[in-house]
């Protein structure tokens, strides 16, 4: 243990702990803009400067350890005047649309601007000229908003293992940018979205659609669908000043109502279809010799990670469809038919935490005819809701509209890491124990939780199973390494490109880091899944009465030919989606 002073007040923290850790153990915020713990901690914004008595210059407290009797200074004049300063010339540099831009309210220089009293045009100049990339399908970066924090940088390479973005050049000319200066459709990039929710400022953002859904909803040929993912009813709430880990599932029907939307379904119905398609493949594969491990094919940055670098692992992939995809196919099938709707005039809507399933929706289609036809993300969605005057939070709860509205509990876990799989082994294990429920386990829950890798083995029946959890795609390249040298144990392995799943996803409201470092936001989202579950009275997918009347009249069973035709796809080498 280390004894020090902080502006004065003694306080013992561990040996090797920054002075930024040691001031927040006492109840002091210093200001980042570069740092997130054990991912980017260089000192580059230089907006944490302390004094250190002793010491002639001010240091980073981000990278700056404690040691033995050292006495600290956050706050005086010195530290205040530097602050300032740095943050005048951060907003030399930065183009300032701020009443326009995305991130108003809610951008972390912003925020300290005000806070230190800064003139943004004291040291007025020349401002970077840049292209805006907007290459891809799921997001626009604008370099004209950088400020060269490095988080996305830190987020793509350390924890995602992706490094689709660098720094380029030097002086004035430093940006961030792809290798080459290519755009950001033509690398590595798997559409996470991590790199949007770690950015202080409005340089990178998602690709709205929220246009096209308002046009489709005033279009009155247009008969709109919409469906939310299990996790956005953990966060939706957050971008309404609600706690974090508010379950707001209830008020998210009634505002979709007032939106104007004709049908509210629950995309964790599809996931219930999903697990019905994916629990029966997987039983098959192990039974008739199949390619194993099977991956869960549900997300799609996960998907598009395979297609670029492990081709060889394409046959390892579950064929199902994403529930996202499966909710579009199934709208545009089987309720087109029930409802007497003619599926070129239906527009599906899906509300979604992720950033990828922009892109995901441009790849499958069901008889011709595109699955799903606009994402929202979960931010996208807050903003649609304040743009019509909508207050979430003081609304009466709603129920979704049937058939699609119906789920278990299995269906809302799938938003949580290890969700997936604990669903498919509900269903497995009932169908692998005789049928008999009272027999079959129920929680998996060694699957649960932070770990970025998690294994797990249970014996079910006769059958034994191997299984692994990955979140963060940085931690799947070992497992994928390990099968393709041919020593995996594995049978059943499910991935989630953000680290804690789409609870995390890229497409969420976005919490400064500070909050980040108080709370385990991840966490206390996926305890909004898990505390929902616990307490429905269905907790399998196969005991969804919808989906088993939906089984019974158009497609027979899981996996038959026609659920292969709508439920089902295929992947091939990245290669032949990448744009010219």
């Amino acid at each position: 243990m280390v004894n020090l002073k902080i502006n004065n007040i003694p306080v013992c923290v561990q040996d090797g702990v920054t002075i930024l850790e040691a001031a927040r153990s006492l109840g002091i915020k210093i200001p980042t803009l570069c740092h997130m713990k054990n991912i980017s901690e260089l000192g580059a914004c230089r907006v944490c400067v302390v004094e250190v008595k002793g010491m002639r210059s001010l240091v980073a407290a981000c990278e700056f350890p404690v040691s033995e009797g050292m006495e600290i200074f956050t706050n005086t004049p010195r530290v205040l005047k530097s602050r300032k300063t740095t943050i005048e010339l951060i907003l030399s540099a930065h183009k300032k649309e701020c009443l326009s831009c995305e991130r108003n309210l809610n951008c972390e220089l912003q925020s300290l601007s005000y806070k230190y009293g800064c003139d943004a045009e004291r040291f007025a100049g020349d401002v970077g000229n840049f292209d805006i990339d907007c290459s891809s399908e799921y997001l626009i970066r604008d370099n004209s908003k950088c400020i060269l924090c490095r988080r996305c940088v830190s987020v793509c390479k350390k924890m995602q293992g992706i490094g689709a973005i660098g720094v380029s050049n030097r002086g004035f000319n430093t940006h961030v940018g792809c290798a080459f200066d290519m755009d950001i459709n033509n690398t590595p990039c798997v559409g996470c979205g991590q790199c949007v929710i770690v950015c202080p400022t409005g340089a990178l953002r998602e690709k709205s659609e929220m246009e096209r859904v308002q046009d489709a909803l005033a279009n009155p040929d247009k008969y709109v669908v919409v469906g939310t993912a299990p996790a956005v009813r953990a966060a939706l709430a957050e971008a309404f000043d609600a706690p974090v880990g508010t379950n707001c599932q209830g008020k998210t029907v009634t505002a979709l109502r007032l939106l104007g939307f004709d049908k509210v379904f629950d995309v964790n119905c599809s996931a219930d279809f999903t697990i019905m398609e994916e629990s029966t493949e997987l039983i098959e594969r192990i039974t008739n010799g199949g390619k194993l491990p099977m991956f869960t094919s549900c997300c799609p940055g996960w998907i598009k990670y395979v297609e670029m670098n492990y081709p060889n692992l394409i046959p390892n992939l579950s064929t199902c469809k994403s529930p996202q995809q499966m909710f579009g196919a199934l709208i545009k099938t089987c309720f087109a038919k029930k409802a007497n709707i003619d599926p070129k005039n239906l527009f599906v809507v899906t509300v979604m935490p992720c950033t990828a399933k922009k892109e995901e929706k441009e790849r499958t289609f069901t008889d011709g005819i595109k699955d799903v036809d606009a994402v929202l993300t979960t931010r996208e969605l807050a903003h649609l809701l304040k743009e019509n005057g909508i207050l979430l939070n003081d609304l009466p709860d709603g129920e979704a509209d049937s058939p699609f509205g119906e789920y278990t509990g299995a269906g809302m876990i799938f938003g949580a890491t290890g969700g997936v799989m604990e669903a498919a082994l509900r269903t497995a294990a009932y169908r692998l124990q005789g049928g008999n429920a009272s027999f079959a386990k129920l929680e998996f829950t060694e699957v649960r939780g932070q770990n970025g890798v998690k294994e797990a083995t249970y014996q079910l029946g006769d059958t034994t199973i191997n299984v692994a959890v990955v979140n963060g795609i940085k931690n799947a390249q070992a497992i994928c390494d390990q099968i393709t040298n041919g020593g995996s144990k594995y049978h059943f392995v499910e991935v989630m490109t953000c680290p804690g799943g789409c609870v995390n996803g890229g497409g969420q409201p976005i919490k400064a880091t500070f909050v980040k470092h108080k709370k385990d936001v991840a966490s206390l989202r996926a305890s909004v899944l898990y505390s929902a579950d616990k307490v429905m009275y269905n907790r399998r997918s196969h005991k969804n009465a919808a989906v088993n009347e939906v089984y019974a009249e158009y497609f027979g069973k899981p996996c038959s030919d026609v659920a292969h035709k709508i439920l089902h796809t295929h992947y091939a080498p990245r290669a032949k989606y990448i744009k010219d």
